[in-house]
């Protein structure tokens, strides 16, 4: 008795095969859609100059990472399908073992996308230093040789921020702000544990660490309310140790200064002793007046005991000159 004709079963292998890839490419799609569906896209489109160009580095290499890794995964297909084993026309060379044009293909075109990578880390590592200056407020315009930054010193505490002011005489608890189109000076520090001061808007993340000095040199472009945060973990009140960072115009800046000076409270030795015990989500407190070496008492640990507190003269170092020695 002869058997009945049915489907190849190649043919059904493939049939199945074609599905599931059909499936996985959608539901990998699906997927991406939901969880970028959430995301921002902050550090994408900045606020601030120095951002921007982190971002355009972030792309930049990106795309020159894909170069690679684009081919490479479309050959796996192509080499998938074309050698399969029911595709008898594909060649079938078992002694094949070298091929020159081959392996310069495979090494010459990873190498130089490591050379382009390399000289793009390199001149941005150089060009984005955050203890670097700004020469430039945006693309098309420099700083004026007679504009003074903006100083604002921060102090990560647990789990809030303290962001003191200097020039102006004030500080302000979990809020921060800055005049748009002025070089701003962030000089960062921390009371007990590391942290990493981040502003997506403004510019990359800076290290916090107690006893030293960092900086962060940025620019902010446009006027905004903007989410400021630790990207370092430091604990348990760590997922709430956010702020404000407003970008404002010259006038509403200088209102702002104005309403933070009207506030009552002092920031001295006395209150900040209070200021550093653990609290979590701690409301906005601003300080109308401030003792003009807190944040120096600060940097270097003597809050709580003046007399120890090293002259002047003796800065305590700030961590560019930890890298540079």
């Amino acid at each position: 008795m002869e058997a009945s004709a049915g489907p190849d079963i190649n043919d059904v292998t493939m049939v199945s095969f074609l599905r599931l890839r059909s499936l996985g490419i959608g539901g990998t799609a699906a997927i991406a859609s939901a969880l970028l569906c959430g995301c921002h896209r902050t550090v994408f489109d900045p606020a601030g100059y120095i951002a921007r160009q982190q971002g355009r580095l972030v792309v930049t290499s990106t795309l020159l990472m894909l170069l690679i890794i684009f081919p490479v995964i479309l050959l796996t297909l192509f080499f998938a399908w074309h050698y399969r084993q029911s595709n008898t026309e594909a060649d079938y060379r078992p002694d094949w073992d070298h091929s020159l044009h081959l392996e310069l293909a495979i090494w010459a075109a990873p190498l130089l996308i490591v050379i382009a990578l390399g000289a793009l880390t390199w001149i941005g590592s150089h060009t984005l230093d955050p203890f670097r200056p700004l020469h430039r407020i945006d693309a098309n315009r420099t700083v004026a040789a007679d504009t003074r930054p903006l100083i604002v010193d921060v102090v990560a505490l647990d789990w809030k921020w303290l962001f003191i002011y200097p020039a102006q005489g004030i500080a302000v608890e979990n809020e921060a702000a800055a005049p748009i189109d002025v070089p701003i000076r962030f000089r960062i520090t921390s009371e007990s544990v590391m942290n990493a001061f981040f502003v997506p808007a403004l510019a990359g993340q800076v290290y916090a660490m107690p006893g030293m000095r960092s900086e962060l040199n940025a620019v902010i472009n446009h006027p905004g309310d903007f989410r400021g945060f630790s990207s370092s973990y430091s604990g348990a009140g760590f997922s709430h140790m956010e702020f404000r960072f407003l970008g404002m115009t010259s006038e509403r800046f200088a209102q702002w200064i104005r309403q933070n000076r009207e506030a009552p409270a002092r920031l001295d030795r006395e209150t900040y002793l209070r200021l550093v015990r653990p609290s979590i989500a701690d409301p906005v407190r601003r300080y109308g007046t401030i003792d003009p070496a807190i944040f120096r008492s600060i940097v270097d640990r003597c809050v709580a005991s003046p007399r120890s507190c090293p002259p002047p003269s003796r800065a305590a170092p700030s961590m560019a000159d930890g890298a540079a020695q």
